[in-house]
């Protein structure tokens, strides 16, 4: 595998707390990358300078080769990353088709129209529905988004990033306020999506982690202290003391 994200030596520090230090990382080419760790550890922050909301102190970030530590963030996302779940992009209001439909027309480079113009063309119409289907939410496509579930909004939400074709997918806790059936159910989605898109997956439920990744990193006051399988992260002593022996 090649990567397609590679990370190296990046600092981010706000007054004389160190979010991210000297962090070097890499997400291959299909593979789900998950980043875990306590409160604080920066996993926030790291997120924000990979999607370009915040720029690093200083270090490196490359996505298929091409430095981007400084690339504004809309660059980055024409480039190929995506960002959910920090600040929904829902419009509430809006039919759940009609929400789908605004970010296929958007994923494929159509200047902005009116949302009755996008539903109405049979490819954006399609390919929406296609999404939908593939989100398990086709049955409803004509509910109003306000009437969805939380963590039915939140496959709306994935299938927004499908709709991107973005090749990397920052998932910022997909997993936040879901029940045990919405969770399994998410845990499901993102199982399909995998190898399809590279995902950067940061997430507290360690169920959904362990179920889900390829490798695992563990960041400790923006530290990364340890990266590999899920099962040498379950038996990696350092990880055991730093956060997992506190979960």
């Amino acid at each position: 595998m090649s990567a397609v994200l590679k990370i190296r030596s990046l600092n981010k520090s706000f007054g004389g707390i160190k979010a991210t230090d000297d962090l070097t990382l890499s997400v291959e080419q299909g593979e789900l990358h998950a980043i875990i760790g306590p409160n604080g550890a920066g996993k926030t922050t790291l997120i924000s300078q990979l999607s370009g909301m915040q720029t690093p102190d200083s270090g490196a970030i490359r996505f298929r080769g091409r430095d981007i530590t400084r690339m504004a963030a809309h660059k980055r996302a024409h480039l190929g990353i995506t960002r959910s779940f920090q600040i929904t992009s829902l419009i509430m209001q809006m039919s759940v088709l009609d929400n789908i439909a605004l970010a296929v027309q958007a994923g494929e480079g159509h200047s902005f129209r009116f949302v009755r113009a996008a539903r109405r063309v049979a490819a954006l119409r399609d390919r929406a529905m296609a999404l939908l289907e593939r989100v398990g939410l086709a049955d409803k496509a004509d509910f109003p988004t306000v009437a969805l579930s939380h963590g039915e909004h939140r496959h709306m939400e994935i299938a927004i990033a499908l709709a991107s074709n973005a090749e990397l997918m920052l998932l910022d806790e997909p997993m936040a306020g879901l029940g045990t059936e919405e969770s399994a159910q998410m845990v499901e989605l993102l199982r399909g999506i995998k190898g399809q898109q590279s995902i950067l997956l940061i997430e507290h439920d360690m169920d959904a982690v362990f179920a889900l990744a390829d490798r695992i990193s563990v960041l400790v006051y923006g530290h990364i202290i340890a990266t590999g399988t899920p099962g040498e992260i379950r038996s990696n002593e350092a990880v055991q003391h730093a956060y997992l022996g506190e979960e």
